[in-house]
Order: C-alpha cells, then sequence, then structure tokens
C-alpha cells in the first residue's frame, strides 16, 4: 500500500539517520540496503556524518562483504569516528546473532550428499575466523546429518587434528560416516601436503572401522575446495 503524503512528508523531516527506522516500519525489512541495516545497528553517525554515510563507508571498506565485516573486532570497529565501544559491541553483536541463526539450519537434519551441501553447512561456521579449525560433519545411513563438530582449533596456518578424537566421536554417535572440513584463512584453496597426507590417513583408518570418509572441504570465505571432486577421495 503507497505511503501518504504525510507519511512522506514526515519522513522528510526526520533526521537522515532516523530514517531507516521508519522505512523499516513502512516497507519491510527487506526494503533496506545494506547500509541502512547497519546504520539502524548502531543509531546515529558522527559530526561529519549521518549514520548511513557512516555505515556505507564501513561497508565500502569491508568490500559490501558482510563476512568481511564479521572479520574485524571491537578495536577494529572502535577506530572509525562515532563507533565507539558501545556500538561496536552492538555491531559485533548483531553479526554474531546472524551467524547463530545459521547454525540453526542444521537441525532439519539435511542430507550431506555432495559438496555444495557440506559446504553450505559449514560456511557460516568458518569463513570469517582469523584461525585454522577443523570441523566434522557425521552422518548416518541415510547421509543426514547427526551432528556437527568442532574438532579443533590453531593458528594462522595450521592445526592439529587427533584422529583418535574423530573416530571415538563417530563411534559414540553410531555414525557411519562423516565429512571433514577445515578452513584456509589466507584465502588460498590450495591443499598442503599435510592435508593430503592427513586425509589418506583418515581414509585407512575410516576404512578399517567401515566408516566412510566423504569428503574433506577446505573453506576460504565465499569458496571451497572438495577432495572428492578433485579426485582425490
Amino acid at each position: 500500500m503507497p505511503e501518504s503524503y504525510d507519511q512522506i512528508n514526515r519522513i522528510k523531516a526526520w533526521a537522515e539517520e532516523d530514517r531507516p527506522r521508519e522505512k523499516l516500519m513502512l516497507k519491510g525489512k527487506s526494503a533496506l540496503s545494506d547500509a541502512e541495516l547497519l546504520a539502524i545497528i548502531m543509531g546515529s553517525g558522527n559530526r561529519e556524518e549521518t549514520a548511513v554515510d557512516l555505515a556505507r563507508r564501513i561497508l565500502t571498506d569491508c568490500q559490501n562483504n558482510w563476512h568481511q565485516l564479521a572479520r574485524l573486532s571491537i578495536s577494529d570497529l572502535m577506530k572509525y569516528k562515532g563507533v565507539g565501544e558501545a556500538k561496536a559491541i552492538s555491531i559485533v553483536t548483531a553479526l554474531e546473532i546472524g551467524s547463530r541463526k545459521a547454525h540453526q539450519l542444521a537441525l532439519e537434519k539435511p542430507k550431506v550428499n555432495n559438496s555444495i551441501k557440506a559446504f553450505e553447512l559449514l560456511q557460516h561456521r568458518m569463513a570469517d575466523l582469523s584461525v585454522e579449525q577443523f570441523w566434522i560433519i557425521y552422518t548416518n545411513n541415510a547421509q543426514k546429518v547427526i551432528s556437527i563438530d568442532q574438532i579443533s582449533t590453531g593458528g594462522l596456518t595450521q592445526t592439529i587434528v587427533d584422529k583418535r578424537i574423530i573416530f571415538k566421536k563417530a563411534l559414540e554417535k553410531n555414525a557411519t560416516g562423516f565429512v571433514l572440513a577445515h578452513n584456509h584463512p589466507s584465502g588460498n584453496l590450495t591443499p598442503s601436503q599435510a592435508d593430503i597426507h592427513l586425509t589418506r590417513e583418515l581414509k585407512k583408518g575410516a576404512d578399517y572401522l567401515n566408516i566412510d570418509l566423504n569428503d574433506h572441504i577446505i573453506i576460504a570465505s565465499t569458496k571451497y575446495y572438495s577432495f572428492k571432486d578433485e579426485g582425490l577421495l
């Protein structure tokens, strides 16, 4: 339903940083730009910029990518004039809520029968990490998710994986298959020799226990590498 002239005039009379809220109420959340959404989270700008202008500048510095913004720490955000500790905490909190909401999609117990499905389940957990982590998707006979577990966390370039923990959890969960995944914070998707060696060792152990290692994927932001798709499994 189109807004009345009174509504339009009322919006124009408001301060710029207040308009995204009214726009949200009148047109719905999908009508807002990324900058307007971020402006609502921040609430205000600074002496030189409205909240929308400040939000637009922050997003531009992050290549207009929410994943890139999620990598910024509270201290990183506070480097922007007009972003104090409270605003920075609000931004970090909002992004974390979005991430957790995405995680809960796994509660539907989807079927993981290809690399794309595995990537979709893990991207929100791993794409924004600044350190390397290993995760496992455990599945049943129908290749439906039993659980998604973090196995280890490490530094910028590597993390140690205990193969015994992976197989212990698989047996405890009565899993018949699993997908191994880790991230490369550098953005380089090429598997290292250590990655290849680990995959081969896990494949041997899985075969011995009659458990399927269905894939090993490497995640870097919005991209991934699949050992299975590349013929390495």
